[in-house]
């Protein structure tokens, strides 16, 4: 849904449900406020240009914004809700139902649950389409656009892709579409069974494009839990080129992502592929619940060029320490406006050096960055 070879597993999403706007007007929500004000970021992060981030979306970002709906936040939760579903539905057998609950109370590994029950809900002929499993996501997830509580994740998102900041999502949902449409942004779903969109999303020509590696629960034909499923994707010399580029040129930021770095889809298109992590720069925003795990965690996912970063030692903490980490990186000048005041300021000479620099990746003028290519800055 939503939320590498092995590597270390990542803090759970929290199934603690983010506050409500009340909550957060306690004394308890202003100390929380008080303590994110004055909390310290990692420069190497806020000083990143928006454009040189892509935002990877876990359960931890849906749960904040929806907290009403159980399956958005964790694995776990979405697991039960479709069995729920399923057996009132009645796509599913009661023992396999009976069978697939026992396998949620005691397996570590809720991913493999999830395959295996995605399967169990598909063709006996490997196909996932047409499959039950759909149904019962769209029986959990009706009228998503009524349920979002706290959008303050969402804006901020927004805020960054405005900017050139792309986003992917291993979310079933679709909070973030629904939320910028409503907004007035041209959102855009995506998914790897299309080619040719995936293409112009990774060299940047869909702003608000959001590419989900599991597809979405509206549309059966592009979901999919199992890597063999995407054999069309992984064997296209192509397709896995410009992915893979991204992993190397952009620095990902995780947010709300506990199984991500385990998920099969992900691994298939980053991970086991890219050489030379340890030289790479990306980034995760993880709960500190437990000091000796964190910073295990730390060093374990350096190894994989990954900073784990704590937001806080409870998921309330999540929403504004992103709001504040967005704005830090949005405040940011970009060195194309830099370039082009300090030839207005300092003279000819300037001028043309630029104008060499520019030259050599083929624009004509220091003005024409200035009008077309230069981000909106706040």
């Amino acid at each position: 849904m939503h939320d590498a070879p092995a590597a270390p597993a990542s803090p759970a999403v929290p199934s603690v449900e983010p506050p409500k706007g009340s909550e957060m007007d306690s004394p308890e929500g202003a100390t929380i406020r008080s303590e994110q004000k004055y909390r310290k970021f990692l420069k190497s992060l806020i000083r990143k240009q928006p454009r040189d981030l892509l935002l990877v979306i876990g359960t931890g970002v849906s749960a904040a914004v929806a907290p009403g709906i159980p399956a958005l936040c964790s694995w776990r939760s979405c697991i039960e809700a479709v069995l729920g579903a399923a057996e009132q539905l009645e796509v599913l057998h009661p023992g396999d139902v009976a069978e697939f609950r026992k396998k949620v109370a005691k397996e570590r590994d809720l991913l493999v649950v999830a395959h295996d029950l995605i399967r169990k809900m598909s063709p006996r002929t490997g196909d996932t389409k047409p499959n039950f499993f759909q149904d019962c996501l769209m029986e959990v997830f009706d009228n998503l656009e009524q349920h979002i509580q706290n959008p303050v994740v969402l804006q901020s998102i927004l805020r960054l892709m405005e900017r050139g900041t792309m986003v992917l999502t291993t979310n079933y949902d679709n909070l973030l579409e629904i939320f910028g449409q409503q907004q007035g942004k041209p959102m855009e779903s995506l998914d790897l069974k299309d080619k040719d969109k995936v293409l112009q999303w990774a060299r940047g020509h869909v702003k608000y494009g959001v590419l989900h590696i599991h597809g979405l629960y509206t549309d059966p034909c592009g979901m999919v839990l199992d890597p063999s499923g995407y054999k069309d994707v992984t064997q296209d010399p192509e397709v896995m080129e410009v992915l893979q580029n991204l992993y190397r040129t952009k620095s990902f930021l995780f947010l709300g992502c506990g199984e991500t770095l385990r998920d099969q889809i992900f691994q298939a298109l980053f991970l086991y592929t890219v050489k030379n992590k340890v030289d790479l720069e990306h980034y995760m925003l993880v709960l500190k619940e437990n000091e000796d795990h964190f910073f295990k965690l730390q060093a374990d996912m350096l190894l994989h060029g990954i900073k784990v970063v704590s937001y806080g030692d409870c998921f309330q903490q999540f929403p504004e320490y992103v709001q504040d980490l967005t704005a830090q990186i949005c405040k940011q000048r970009s060195p194309d406006a830099d370039r082009v005041d300090s030839t207005t300021l300092l003279g000819t000479s300037c001028v043309d050096c630029a104008k060499r620099k520019l030259g050599e990746s083929g624009t004509d003028s220091p003005k024409r960055i200035k009008q077309s290519d230069m981000p909106t800055l706040e």
